[in-house]
């Protein structure tokens, strides 16, 4: 009897040990850390069968997301690209856990690899509309390997129908990849918090509201312009405003507003030399300007690049001339970069998005 007891108790310890450990194994898959997606502001990981990337689509795809941002004394592209394939991207872990990722295949070709993962991705239905509707040739998923990713799919059932879409889905994918960017935008912006002091002393001098960095300081406010400034190893990275009664319709262009920039840098912004101040150089680069909305009000805005004159000092700056519906002004907002031997698209991106936060 008592081996009988012996035995029975060593097979229930075992069978309690087995269902112990397979529930442990359970919670474990369960309670598995699902990773938070990594990577820089304005890249793009394009997921391509290697003889679509080297061919004309291929050409297509760096043409548009490669071109030059707007405008920066040396070259810099809108969106910085890296190629995957299938197979390469799952060599590595890491690599799938990228935020902004883009699938461009044939549906037409069933053995290519990214035409697969395409398929599997969108799923019958959608891969039927696709075949029937050639206005059908783009998703957008989240979230498929790890928190905080963006999948765009464009996709055609021939080449040729392909590479129009990739022509015409640009300005759309564009805007949807710096929203979804725009988040990890303002946290780096603001990564010291807010310089509240400053943002009192705006609106009580100007009568706006702006969303001032923390490591921002006052370099002048003398009733008649306020400049802020940011200095570091790297940079410095300057804002101006400034109020101007609005009288007529021929103060909100391009002209009139490159004329207030260039009389606000003579009188203002020099560098240590005599007889030195700042101006528009559209001469070596042409200014870009045009109507836009800053917070839903009217402006125009200008971009170009900056010298000062009898010394050999530039940068990148964007300008915006506002109508204030409240009054009867306009408030020019001026964001301009120094940063000698660095990349400057992001400095600049990062500025815009201060001087974006603008209200009356």
């Amino acid at each position: 009897m008592k081996q009988y007891f012996q035995s029975i108790t060593a097979v229930y310890i075992l069978f309690l040990s087995l269902f112990l450990s397979g529930c442990t194994e359970e919670a474990q898959r369960g309670l598995k850390a699902v990773p938070t997606a990594f990577g820089n502001l304005n890249e793009i990981v394009v997921i391509m069968d290697t003889d679509l990337w080297d061919s004309a689509l291929g050409d297509t795809i760096r043409y548009y997301y490669s071109s030059a941002y707007p405008l920066l004394p040396q070259p810099e592209p809108i969106f910085d690209l890296r190629h995957f394939t299938p197979e390469e991207l799952g060599v590595e872990r890491l690599r799938k856990e990228l935020r902004t990722y883009m699938f461009v295949g044939n549906l037409n070709d069933p053995n290519s690899p990214t035409t697969k993962m395409i398929l599997a991705d969108i799923g019958e239905e959608k891969a039927r509309r696709a075949s029937e509707d050639k206005a059908f040739n783009s998703m957008v998923g989240r979230d498929k390997w790890a928190r905080g990713q963006i999948l765009i799919y464009q996709f055609a059932n021939s080449a040729d129908d392909l590479m129009e879409n990739l022509k015409a889905n640009f300005p759309a994918v564009k805007k949807r990849v710096l929203e979804f960017d725009a988040k990890k935008l303002a946290a780096y912006v603001y990564l010291n918090g807010e310089n509240k002091k400053l943002e009192e002393q705006i609106r009580g001098s100007m009568g706006v509201g702006l969303k001032v960095p923390g490591d921002y300081v006052m370099a002048i406010n003398d009733g008649n312009i306020i400049w802020l400034r940011k200095e570091t190893d790297e940079i410095s990275s300057n804002i101006l405003l400034k109020k101007v009664k609005y009288t007529d319709q021929a103060q909100l262009t391009k002209e009139y507003l490159l004329a207030m920039r260039d009389s606000v840098g003579r009188q203002y912004i020099s560098s240590t030399l005599p007889g030195t101040y700042m101006q528009v150089n559209d001469v070596d680069l042409p200014v870009i300007s045009g109507a836009t909305k800053v917070n839903g009000y009217y402006a125009i805005d200008a971009r170009g690049i900056w010298e000062i004159v009898n010394d050999y000092m530039g940068g990148a700056f964007i300008s915006y001339l506002i109508l204030n519906p409240n009054t009867s002004e306009l408030l020019f907002i001026d964001g301009f970069l120094h940063a000698p031997g660095e990349e400057k698209r992001d400095f600049m991106m990062q500025l815009d998005h201060v001087l974006q936060t603008v209200r009356f």
